[in-house]
């Protein structure tokens, strides 16, 4: 009987019925699309064995002059830098007490300590560090006491509690001795409130938007004051510029700061800083082709600590201190005119793209006396949230509320194969932790976001842009960054770990690694128009498992089968298909012998084996009609 080649079209299409895109991949895990062929995804490995605190969400690789290799990484309790796998806190103080001004009380048999420290302005999971306390006269000694704690609950605005620990982390319990108060030297060193890492919803009466919903319903909106964490980061020279949404500008001095790591401070604590100098942002970058830094949603100049959502300020070129507009220097401001604040900016190799939530505007760098212009060049486009959005050299691709977009000069919508799949599945309440990641070897820009019965990231949805297709998949990630000064993407997962990806062919997050299980499942084929019954009864594979690390990799490959679209498949058959030989020439399973009856068929190639890598090219089956009965 003649074979039948399966030609399938690239990408996933769960747009229609798996019925009605026939000729097609209907859906898939861990796998991409490259030449138009599906093949699984690469593995990854953890970066070293440190962790960092909280859930991160923003990566900024860099390298100083010396040629040394670094990666800035902010989490929602926690500003570090990486160096070589290693963890350096350089999270901003937001103010140090005088001496005296922090004092300790201590319960036998616990391990829990009242600090008490008049309007001391700290939350719930921030960081203090005391220097210079002394014995409360037991076994909660000096060496207990001057170290880092993270704050376990607030008391009021004059007192918290932190849990008694030793040098190496261990818990310490107070005992009969323990009556002193700390001394009257003692000082505490109050980094930056810290974040959320889970966006909080608030429920009842007056949340929400007047009329919004229906009368009597609860209504439910984001809690407002303590916001989601979220950082912003860019280089200045070998130097580190970052800011916590909503919060404020710090500085990192490579110079001065690397040995030993020394904390971020705010630019207007610089030297030679002028009072103008913006104290709080939304998002802070330095225009590549000016060299000018950027606040965007900043605090004007005649009202510094008032934020103005919807204010550009930008520095003197080359100076990140002068921020005072003069006939003499470039320092200067815009002020959008349209929407309520500044979600994003994203700098291209020419312009940089603003977004509000109803408009996006380009920012261009014009030269003196204006220094930048701005041109709205939508009012009806959205973002869904900061990271939403990512350039590709001159483009720029992001995630609206119900859409994907591209800008390349113009702003057009992106044909969509899984658009309801994404979007009617989405957690509305957690869309500020949606991110763009690029995997520029792939050409594939990638969305993380989380499904409608998760708080977290648990899905992606990825789009390679160079063959205009679309893949979905489960994979839980809260940060990336495309491979360049790192030689393979590294991304952020929320068990603390950075994780090179492209890296051999298995999870690197367990000891031992574990299998990639991935898969990928086509739409449903019929002969003719599915009159008759077709019988199957021979499968040629066609697949390379090229660059597997298992020395005999194999996958399996089912074909199934049902009478109606909308039943059961009632029958399948799978077999293995291995690799036998790789040379002279790669061979594997030559054909599989297999019986199976129905008006239309599926096939489904799954593997979950250690070290393997494969790609699909064009199977066939043999098959013939079998009659209506």
């Amino acid at each position: 009987m003649p074979l039948t080649k399966l030609i399938y079209k690239p990408g996933i299409n769960k747009e229609s019925t798996s019925y009605s895109t026939e000729g097609g991949w209907y859906d898939g895990d861990k796998v991409r699309f490259r030449m138009g062929f599906p093949e699984k995804i690469g593995g990854w490995v953890k970066r070293s064995s440190f962790t960092y605190q909280g859930s991160a969400v923003d990566i900024k690789p860099f390298i100083a002059l010396d040629g040394t290799y670094y990666n800035g990484v902010g989490t929602n309790l926690k500003y570090y830098i990486d160096e070589g796998g290693v963890y350096n806190d350089i999270t901003p103080i937001r103010v140090t007490t005088a001496a005296g001004d922090v004092t300790f009380a201590a319960t036998d048999g616990s391990s829990t300590l009242v600090v008490s420290n008049t309007a001391h302005g700290a939350l719930e999971q921030d960081f203090v560090t005391f220097s210079d306390a002394v014995s409360l006269g037991g076994n909660i000694t000096a060496d207990v006491l001057n170290q880092e704690y993270q704050i376990v609950s607030i008391i009021d605005e004059d007192s918290y509690e932190v849990v008694a620990k030793d040098t190496d982390g261990n818990t310490v319990t107070a005992n009969s001795s323990d009556t002193g108060n700390g001394g009257s030297n003692t000082v505490g060193a109050y980094q930056i409130n810290t974040g959320l890492a889970t966006s909080v919803v608030g429920t009842g009466w007056g949340a929400g938007a007047w009329s919004r919903g229906a009368w009597g319903s609860a209504a439910s909106l984001l809690v407002q004051g303590r916001i989601l964490r979220l950082w912003s980061a860019d280089t200045f020279g070998e130097d580190l510029i970052i800011n916590p949404r909503n919060g404020g500008i710090y500085y990192w001095d490579k110079t001065t700061s690397s040995d030993p790591f020394g904390r971020a401070v705010a630019i207007s604590d610089l030297p030679g800083a002028d009072a103008t100098t913006p104290t709080i942002a939304k998002q802070v970058l330095v225009s590549d082709n000016s060299r000018h830094v950027i606040a965007f949603g900043c605090d004007p100049l005649d009202d510094i600590g008032t934020q103005d959502p919807l204010l550009i300020r930008f520095s003197e070129q080359e100076d990140v201190t002068t921020w005072l507009p003069t006939a003499l220097n470039t320092a200067g401001d815009l002020r959008i005119g349209s929407g309520s604040e500044i979600i994003c900016a994203v700098e291209t190799r020419q312009q940089i793209l603003v977004f509000t939530e109803i408009s996006v505007h380009v920012m261009q760098y014009l030269g003196p006396p204006f220094t930048f212009g701005i041109e709205q060049i939508s009012g009806t486009i959205n973002i869904i949230g900061p990271n939403a959005a990512i350039a590709v050299d001159d483009r720029v691709f992001w995630m609206g509320l119900e859409d994907f977009y591209l800008y390349n000069g113009q702003i057009t919508k992106i044909p969509c194969s899984v658009r309801s799949y994404v979007f009617d599945d989405f957690n509305d309440y957690q869309a500020e932790k949606v991110f763009a990641a690029l995997n520029s070897s792939f050409g594939e820009v990638t969305w993380f976001y989380p499904s409608a019965s998760s708080d977290n990231i648990d899905r992606y949805v990825t789009f390679n842009y160079m063959d205009n297709v679309w893949t979905v998949g489960t994979m839980s990630r809260t940060a990336w960054v495309d491979r360049g000064v790192n030689k393979n993407p590294l991304a952020a997962a929320p068990d603390g770990y950075l994780y090179e990806h492209e890296v051999g062919q298995d999870d690197g997050s367990t000891t031992p690694a574990t299998p990639i299980e991935a898969y990928i499942e086509s739409s449903q084929i019929d002969i003719g128009d599915g009159d008759n019954f077709a019988f199957i009864r021979r499968l040629i594979p066609d697949i390379t498992f090229v660059n597997s690390d298992s020395s005999e990799p194999s996958l399996n490959f089912i074909v199934k089968t049902r009478n109606f679209p909308g039943g059961n498949y009632l029958h399948s058959d799978s077999s293995a298909i291995t690799r036998t030989a790789t040379v002279p020439v790669e061979q594997f399973t030559e054909q599989a012998h297999i019986r199976l009856r129905g008006r239309s068929f599926a096939i489904r190639l799954e593997s979950d084996q250690l070290g393997v890598m494969w790609r699909l090219g064009h199977p066939r089956l043999e098959i013939r009609q079998d009659g209506r009965r």
